[in-house]
Parts: C-alpha cells; structure tokens; sequence
C-alpha cells in the first residue's frame, strides 16, 4: 500500500510539476510572467487599446477609400449644376494704350530757309490792344480789329469792356476806328450817351486820333492803348499773302 501511495503521489507531483511548465510556457508565448510555485491562477489585466489617429496622408488612396478632409472637402463642393447656374465673374481690362507711328505724326525737321503758308485770316486781324490798368477787370485786355469797333458794357459789342463797371453804357459808348489806308487810330465818342468818355486829360466831342500809351477814361475803368498796326507795320504789307 505504502508503494502505491507513493507511486500516485509522485505520479501527482509529475503532473502537478507538467502542469506548472505548461502554465509558464503558455504564459511566456502571451507576454504575460510564469507562474511561481503555490501561486493561484489569475487572469491578467489587459492595457487599453491606443487611440490611434491615421492621419489624411495615412490613407491609402489606391483602395479608393477618401481621407477625412476630402470627404469634408467633397461635402462643401458645390455640385457641378450649381457651379453652371451660377453667374461668372469677369474681369474688365482696359487694354494697354498703344502708340502706332502710323497714327502718330513726327515732329519734322528744319533745314534751312522754311516755306510760310499765308492764305485766309484764321479771325479778323488784330490791329492793337485795350489793356485794363484801373478799376474792375485789372489787367484783363481787349483785342481791336480791324475798321470800326464799337465799346460797351454788352458782351454783344466787338470790343466789350464786360467786367461789372456799370458806369459804363450798355452799347456804344464809344468807338474806336482804324484804317489801313492811313494807318491811323481814332476815338470817336457817342455824344447820345450820358457818360462822357476821356482820352488822357481831354474830353473830346469829336474824333480824335490815338497814340501809343495813351489813357482812356470810361466810367469806373481806365484802359490803355497799345497798337500793332500803324506806320511801322500794316497786315496789307504781306503782298504774298493768297486769299
């Protein structure tokens, strides 16, 4: 009897021991630490799963599986018939200014003695000037043509001294004349008017002939006279001139 309980209780011992380096073998191919003799089995806690980001770039394109940006990028593209519908903006540009010789005329060069081209009067001649030296308009000036030029206050006058001296009539004043016969200058006043117009200190009641410089006294204002024409010079001199 004594050898058969030790028979079976070294037949447990083999078993228990087989059992043991199971266990530790088992336990090595898991990760997980043997077992120690007389300890009690016991399931080991497992570590939570990594949250595990894959990012865009991770995604594999070649299964045809679309990363997370796309597919946002995918929901905010409008649909093609909402991008035919909807009106195009376009972009005006003035085009660039370009400057052709064909349009552009050169400034010719002089050589020598140039050809004058004399045909029709662009206006009537000038034949001398009113320059304003008192009153209102100073400085302002007037142009005298040619023959018989009347002086008022009107705009509607050849020779209109319309600068608010309201001393001054309207229409005809006064009248300043010249001929290219005589070369000469004459004031004549309106003796029907009122106002009475004077040449330097003198209050003429008939023509009377002008000189360079001299003053004339209207109303408020006081011009000079200036010429152009006279004995020096005279437009009908320019025999070449074609009508």
């Amino acid at each position: 009897m004594s050898g058969n309980a030790g028979d079976g209780a070294a037949a447990e011992g083999r078993m228990v021991g087989s059992l043991r380096d199971a266990l530790a073998a088992a336990a090595r191919s898991e990760g997980a630490p043997a077992l120690s003799a007389g300890r009690e089995l016991k399931a080991l806690p497992q570590p939570p799963a990594p949250n595990v980001v894959v990012p865009p770039a991770a995604t594999d394109k070649r299964a045809g599986v679309p990363s997370a940006a796309e597919a946002a990028q995918e929901a905010r593209a409008p649909a093609p018939a909402e991008i035919a519908d909807a009106p195009q903006t376009r972009v005006a540009r003035q085009p660039a200014a370009r400057t052709s010789s064909a349009t552009v005329a050169r400034t010719q060069l002089v050589r020598g003695r140039s050809a004058v081209k004399r045909n029709d009067f662009h206006q009537d001649p000038v034949v001398g000037w009113l320059v304003v030296i008192g009153g209102a308009g100073l400085g302002a000036f007037r142009p005298i043509y040619e023959g018989n030029n009347t002086l008022g206050r009107s705009s509607a006058q050849r020779i209109p001294i319309d600068f608010g001296d309201e001393a001054i009539s309207s229409e005809e004043q006064a009248y300043i004349r010249y001929d290219s016969v005589d070369r000469r200058f004459l004031l004549v006043p309106n003796l029907a008017k009122t106002n009475i117009v004077a040449v330097n200190d003198t209050k003429p009641t008939s023509a009377v002939e002008l000189a360079a410089m001299d003053v004339i006294t209207m109303g408020h204002t006081q011009l000079v006279f200036v010429p152009f024409c006279g004995q020096e010079f005279d437009w009908g001199e320019l025999t070449e001139m074609k009508g």
